[in-house]
């Protein structure tokens, strides 16, 4: 299960957090109400991780090679 806690008392209670972490316990971490961070123990994301990973090189694999030429750092920034 999943506790929210804002990113001040996150930060006061850091050093707890990690020991909450480390028996299982996950944090979703908020500023001014807005989700912006999860701390979670870390193979608990590892199949979502690795699906997202897979179809990220097979969409790799199949997009087609472009030959652009060569160009410089500049040509970058405009």
């Amino acid at each position: 299960m999943e506790k929210t806690i804002s990113a001040a008392d996150a930060n006061r209670r850091f050093s707890q957090l990690l020991r909450d972490v480390k028996t299982g316990q996950s944090y979703l971490v908020t500023s001014h109400g807005r989700p912006v961070a999860r701390i979670a123990p870390v193979g608990e994301h590892s199949m979502a991780t690795s699906s997202a990973r897979s179809s990220l090189l097979k969409r790799l694999r199949s997009e087609r090679v472009l030959t652009i030429g060569r160009w410089k750092r500049d040509e970058l920034y405009d």
